[in-house]
């Protein structure tokens, strides 16, 4: 009994020290636009191997985002596809500053090998679809809250094909599951982000090209610390912002970053 009260008092705070460290651990939640998974995923693998800091990565469409860090979302840093969303937290009063651009983001025109769309970059071989009735399904994000949405229908606007492809539109609920849509054979092509369509896990089975960025606004992604960001926060924001992290991104198509 009395060996059993020993262990007892010495296994105690060993466990609550346990319990502490793990209570304690950093590890911030990060939301970012669906379109730098890919590139994300590899910058934050870099600074688990640099710094030993770990986060945790929520993907989704920057206007959904936006809602959720107003109604209290705990995520620490946020990485929109387009500034417009950030800027719209800092004027709430929900971020620390305007934050920083760290990435450009760019459109392409994909579509798997089996498509019967002609790639190009003025979208002729899109129009001659749509002209001719053999366009079925074209995919492109939810222009009413995925920034990448937004300079798809202003691309096929200034071509003047918005109105005539309305009927065989598919919508992605963000630029991900638009490109899964693009890709995958379930339509015969879209317009997404490029750094989706250059990854080397659809390269063997679609093709695309990159679209003038003349067709389409700027897409200043731009990045900012919430209210809640912690210590891990703090160091994921600024290692971002490093020549590492930064060629990493232009490896995935994005464009140098310019404040």
């Amino acid at each position: 009994m009395k060996l059993s009260v020993v262990l007892l008092s010495v296994l105690m705070p060993l466990l609550l020290l346990s319990k502490t460290a793990v209570a304690t651990e950093d590890v911030p939640a990060i939301a970012a636009a669906s379109s730098i998974k890919f590139a994300l995923d590899d910058v934050a693998k870099q600074f688990n191997q640099d710094t030993g800091g770990k986060v945790r990565i929520t993907y989704g469409s920057s206007g959904n985002f936006v809602a959720q860090i107003k109604h209290g979302a705990p995520f620490e840093i946020f990485l929109s596809a387009d500034e417009r969303y950030t800027n719209q937290l800092a004027s709430a009063g929900q971020t620390q500053g305007k934050g920083i651009v760290y990435a450009v983001g760019k459109l392409a025109l994909a579509a798997p090998k089996t498509s019967p769309l002609v790639l190009d970059e003025n979208l002729d071989g899109l129009k001659q679809l749509i002209d001719t009735q053999a366009l079925k399904r074209f995919a492109i994000a939810n222009p009413d809250h995925a920034p990448y949405g937004e300079r798809a229908k202003e691309a096929l606007q200034n071509l003047g094909l918005w109105q005539k492809i309305q009927p065989q539109l598919i919508f992605g609920e963000n630029v991900s599951q638009a490109a899964q849509f693009a890709l995958s054979g379930s339509t015969q092509g879209g317009l997404i982000a490029l750094s989706l369509a250059s990854a080397e896990r659809f390269k063997s089975r679609a093709n695309y090209v990159v679209i003038p960025q003349s067709l389409y606004s700027p897409l200043k992604q731009r990045m900012v610390l919430t209210l809640k960001a912690g210590q891990t926060a703090n160091e994921f924001y600024h290692y971002i912002q490093t020549d590492k992290a930064q060629h990493i991104f232009a490896e995935y198509g994005f464009g140098k970053a310019v404040n």
